[in-house]
C-alpha cells in the first residue's frame, strides 16, 4: 500500500488553528477525498475550519485549481469564435438565463451555459426549460459542441465529469452546516466555470431577502472571490451586485417563468427583468469584444426570439408548443386601497417551492405548471379587491401552506410611505 505524503489530521489542525495550507497539501487533500482516502467526517471537519476561520486568496485558488484537476476540462478553442458564459447565486423569480442566453448567441458569440436545479426556494434553469415539449437538459460534450458552433447558444446540464470533488463536497456542505463559508463557496462555483472552457464570464451575485446570501458585504465579498479567482485562472471575470428582496418579474414557477421569458424575447416583459438581461448581455458583449452592442435593439427587432427558437429546437423542444397549466389556482385580493409598500422575495419564494415548483431533495420531482404570478409590483398603486397575486398547483392541499408562508409578507399602506425603488444592479465588481 503506498504512503500518503500528508496526514489530514495535521491539516485539520492548521486550519483549525488559523494557518495556511500549502499548495501540494491542498492538491493532496482534494485527490484523497475524492478517491475515497479521506473520510466524510474528517473532510467536514475541516469545512467547518474553513467556514470559522477563512482562507488566504493563495489558497482558494489552490483549491479551485485542485478541484478542477479532479475531473475534465472542456475547450471551445477549436469553435473559432469567443466565449461568454454568466453564472447567477440565484433568486426569486430569476429567469434570466433563458432570455440572456439567446440575446447574446443573436451577436455571433458562443454561449456555452452549463445550468442546474433548484433547491429549497431558488429555482433552477433545467427545471423551467423541461416545462417545454421535448426539450432535453442531458448533452453530450460533442453535441455542446455541435450546438454552439451550429447555434451559438445552448442551456443544458454540466456533465458529472467536471469538478466531481466539488460535487461531493457539496453534498457534505449541505449537511454539516458549512454552505456559507464564503471560500468554499466561491471555489465551488468558479472550479465548475473554469472547468467549462469559456474565455469570459459574468457573475451575477445577488443580495437580499430572496438570495443565498442576503448582507451586502458578505455578497460583495463573495462576488470579489469570485472574480478574482477568475481572472487568476486566465478567464475574462467581472461581477454585478444584483437586488433580490423582490422578486424578479411577475412570475414565479417554471412554466410561468418560460411564458415570462418569452415575452422578453418578444420585445415586452416586465421591465425588471428587461433591465437585468440588458445589463448582464451588455457586460457579456463587453468581455466578448462587442462594447458597442445594442443589445436592447436585438430585444425589439426579433434577431433575440429567432436565437431562442433555434437554440430550443436544437434541443429537441418545440418552442410553439403549449406549456404546462395547473388545475388550481387561488387569488389573493387587496384588503384595501393604497400603495404596495413591500413584497418579500424570500416569502414568495418559499410559497411557490410549497406549491410544488421547487423541491426540498435533489431527487424530488417539481410541478412545472406550478407556481405564482404576481399582478403588482412594490410602488403599484391597487385599489380593494384588486388581484394581487394568483397562487397555481395541481394539488389543491398544498395552498394551506403556501398562504402560510406569505402572512405578513406584503404591506399596503399610504403613498407617502413607500420608500420608492432600489436600484437593481448595486454595483459592478472587476
Amino acid at each position: 500500500m503506498a504512503t500518503e505524503k500528508f496526514d489530514v489530521v495535521d491539516l485539520i489542525r492548521t486550519k483549525r488553528d488559523h494557518g495556511v495550507l500549502g499548495t501540494a497539501e491542498i492538491d493532496w487533500l482534494i485527490d484523497a477525498y475524492t478517491r475515497g482516502y479521506v473520510a466524510d467526517e474528517q473532510m467536514a471537519a475541516l469545512a467547518m475550519a474553513i467556514l470559522l476561520n477563512g482562507m488566504s486568496r493563495d489558497e482558494i485558488r489552490d483549491l479551485t485549481l485542485a478541484m478542477i484537476a479532479s475531473g475534465e476540462r472542456m475547450d471551445f478553442s477549436g469553435l473559432g469564435k469567443p466565449t461568454v458564459d454568466k453564472h447567477s447565486t440565484g433568486g426569486v423569480g430569476d429567469k434570466i438565463t433563458l432570455p440572456l442566453m439567446p440575446l447574446v448567441a443573436a451577436f455571433g458569440v458562443a454561449v456555452p451555459q452549463l445550468s442546474g436545479r433548484g433547491l429549497g426556494h431558488t429555482g433552477g434553469t433545467l427545471d423551467k426549460l423541461e416545462s417545454i415539449p421535448g426539450w432535453r437538459a442531458s448533452l453530450t460534450n460533442e453535441e455542446i459542441f455541435a450546438q454552439l458552433a451550429s447555434v451559438n447558444g445552448v442551456i443544458c446540464a454540466a456533465g458529472s465529469g467536471l469538478a466531481p470533488a466539488d460535487k461531493k463536497l457539496y453534498a457534505l456542505r449541505d449537511i454539516t452546516g458549512t454552505v456559507e463559508a464564503i471560500p468554499l463557496i466561491a471555489s465551488s462555483i468558479m472550479s465548475k466555470k473554469i472547468a467549462e472552457g469559456t474565455e469570459s464570464l459574468v457573475l451575477d451575485v445577488k443580495f437580499g431577502s430572496g438570495a443565498f446570501m442576503q448582507d451586502i458585504d458578505l455578497s460583495r465579498e463573495l462576488a470579489r472571490t469570485m472574480v478574482d479567482l477568475g481572472n487568476d485562472a486566465g478567464v475574462r471575470t467581472t461581477a454585478l451586485l444584483t437586488n433580490m428582496n423582490v422578486p424578479l418579474g411577475l412570475a414565479i414557477g417554471n412554466a410561468n417563468e418560460v411564458r415570462e421569458s418569452v415575452e422578453v424575447l418578444q420585445g415586452g416583459g416586465p421591465a425588471d427583468v428587461v433591465e437585468l438581461t440588458v445589463a448582464l448581455a451588455a457586460e457579456m458583449l463587453r468581455l466578448a469584444g462587442q462594447p458597442d452592442a445594442d443589445v436592447a435593439e436585438a430585444l425589439r427587432d426579433g434577431r433575440a426570439m429567432d436565437s431562442w427558437n433555434r437554440v430550443i429546437r436544437a434541443q429537441g423542444g418545440d418552442p410553439t408548443a403549449a406549456l404546462p397549466v395547473a388545475r388550481e389556482t387561488e387569488t389573493v385580493l387587496a384588503p384595501r386601497s393604497g400603495v404596495l409598500l413591500r413584497q418579500d422575495a424570500l416569502a414568495f419564494g418559499i410559497a411557490a417551492w410549497r406549491l410544488g415548483a421547487g423541491r426540498a431533495r435533489a431527487q424530488d420531482p417539481v410541478q412545472h405548471a406550478a407556481g405564482i404570478d404576481l399582478h403588482a409590483k412594490p410602488g403599484d398603486h391597487v385599489v380593494e379587491g384588486q388581484p394581487l397575486f394568483t397562487l397555481s398547483a395541481d394539488d389543491g392541499s398544498r395552498f394551506a401552506r403556501a398562504f402560510e408562508s406569505l402572512e405578513g409578507a406584503y404591506d399596503i399602506g399610504a403613498p407617502s410611505e413607500y420608500p420608492g425603488a432600489a436600484p437593481l444592479v448595486a454595483e459592478r465588481i472587476s
